[in-house]
C-alpha cells in the first residue's frame, strides 16, 4: 500500500471520488455537486493505493493558520478495520504538522467517533446532524 497526496483534476481524482460516492454519499441518496468538488481545488487530497486501485482517501481543509479539518475519510467496505484509516490519519496528520499546523479537527459520523478516539481525538461540544446523520466535532492537538 502506499499513501501520497494527489492532484486535483487527476486520474487518481477521479477514483478518489468514486470511492467517496460510493462509501459516504450512496447509501444516503446523495451525490457531489460540481461546486463542491471545484472548492477542492485548493485542498490537500490523499489517497491509499496499492498499485491502480485505491484503498482509501481524505481531504484536508485549511481552517486558519493553526487548524486544520479532516474531510471525507473513506476506506473501501471490504477493507475497514484492517488499519488502512488508520495508517491514513498517521500520513494526513504528518502532512499537516509539515505544513505548520497545530490542531486537527473532523465532523465524524457517531458511527466513527470510536475510530478517532482511539487515534487521540476528543470530542467537542454537542451531537449535531449533518448528511441526515448523527455527528461530533472533534479535535486533536498535534505533535
Amino acid at each position: 500500500m502506499g499513501l501520497k497526496q494527489i492532484d486535483h483534476g487527476s486520474e487518481e481524482y477521479n477514483k478518489m471520488i468514486v470511492l467517496r460516492k460510493q462509501i459516504l454519499r450512496q447509501p444516503l441518496g446523495l451525490s457531489f455537486t460540481e461546486e463542491e468538488l471545484n472548492k477542492e481545488k485548493d485542498e490537500i487530497l490523499i489517497a491509499a493505493f496499492d498499485d491502480d486501485l485505491i484503498l482509501g482517501c481524505c481531504v484536508l481543509s485549511r481552517i486558519n493558520g493553526e487548524t486544520i479539518r479532516l474531510r471525507q475519510m473513506a476506506v473501501l467496505d471490504t477493507l475497514q478495520g484492517k488499519g488502512i484509516g488508520a495508517s491514513i490519519m498517521t500520513f494526513a496528520e504528518n502532512l499537516a504538522i509539515d505544513k505548520g499546523y497545530k490542531y486537527m479537527i473532523m465532523h465524524a459520523r457517531n458511527t466513527a467517533v470510536g475510530f478517532y478516539e482511539k487515534l487521540g481525538y476528543k470530542v467537542k461540544g454537542g451531537e449535531f446532524i449533518e448528511v441526515n446523520l448523527p455527528h461530533h466535532v472533534m479535535e486533536k492537538e498535534l505533535e
